[in-house]
């Protein structure tokens, strides 16, 4: 299971990497959306949706609010900060809602058990997070912006993976994700840290202006709300009762199951760059 996992991951790290690379704007825009599309159509499982014709109308309906959000956000014409920061603000004060939801589950679940709240998160889930991956791509080396995003979540991720396996005894969330304990939590974010040092020693000069205590605070941000988003998803994975949101990608579940972090993640980050001065 490690090796297919070990090899899947490099696929998606390597076509990740030539997409940015060598497509325009438009194309990687279209692309991402694709891809939460995919995670729509996994999403609508979770919520309740059978039928195919009832998950497809579920992903339509998603791709219909990223289409409206495209065109408020001015995402192919400059994409002004006045038009994208509420978005970014309302996507980080419903993460930090859906951080209340995993403390308190399985109580929580009165809040949001219903089929048509259910609806609503996987909305709230997948469409900031393509705004936000869009909007970063809009800037000056965007698409280096949107490789560091990435880099934050699999430092989150890979220095959990290893602190808490080595270290790992207090549960994070046992009733949501057994296997995450706290001092794994802290294991990725002091990678994360390590990571912020690493990247603003490489600031360019026209970035100077960005202090040391912002890039911490930014990619530390960034790296919680990347641990959030995986326990959101993985909280109405468990109250649906199923492991994975698919098996599109082997040894990793869905696609959902590899954006859940991403999809929690990037608005923050985007929001901590523009509140940062980038």
């Amino acid at each position: 299971m490690l090796r297919q996992r070990v090899i899947t991951a490099v696929v998606m790290a390597s076509l990740f990497l030539a997409a940015v690379a060598f497509l325009s704007l438009p194309w990687l825009a279209l692309l991402f959306g694709i891809l939460i599309c995919l995670g729509a159509w996994e999403w609508s499982r979770l919520c309740g949706w059978e039928s195919p014709l009832a998950r497809g109308l579920y992903a339509l309906v998603v791709v219909a609010v990223l289409g409206l959000l495209y065109r408020y956000c001015q995402l192919g014409a400059g994409a002004p900060r006045e038009q994208v920061q509420p978005v970014l603000g309302v996507a980080c004060l419903w993460w930090s809602l859906a951080l209340l939801w995993v403390k308190g589950y399985p109580g929580s679940a009165v809040f949001w058990r219903t089929q048509a709240m259910r609806n609503l998160m996987g909305l709230l889930v997948l469409a900031p997070s393509w705004v936000a991956a869009v909007y970063l791509l809009s800037f000056p080396r965007g698409g280096g912006l949107v490789v560091v995003l990435v880099l934050v979540v699999a430092s989150a991720d890979i220095g959990a993976y290893f602190s808490g396996k080595r270290w790992g005894r207090h549960k994070l969330a046992e009733v949501v994700s057994p296997k995450k304990t706290w001092e794994g939590f802290w294991g990725g974010m002091v990678a994360c840290a390590l990571l912020a040092l690493l990247l603003w020693s490489q600031l360019p000069n026209q970035q100077a202006h960005v202090s040391l205590a912002a890039a911490l605070v930014v990619t530390l941000a960034t790296a919680l709300a990347s641990v959030v988003g995986d326990l959101t998803v993985s909280m109405v994975k468990r109250e649906a009762g199923v492991k994975d949101s698919g098996s599109l990608l082997p040894g990793h579940g869905g696609v959902l199951d590899r954006l859940d972090s991403i999809c929690g993640a990037a608005p923050v980050f985007a929001l901590g760059l523009l509140l940062a001065g980038w």
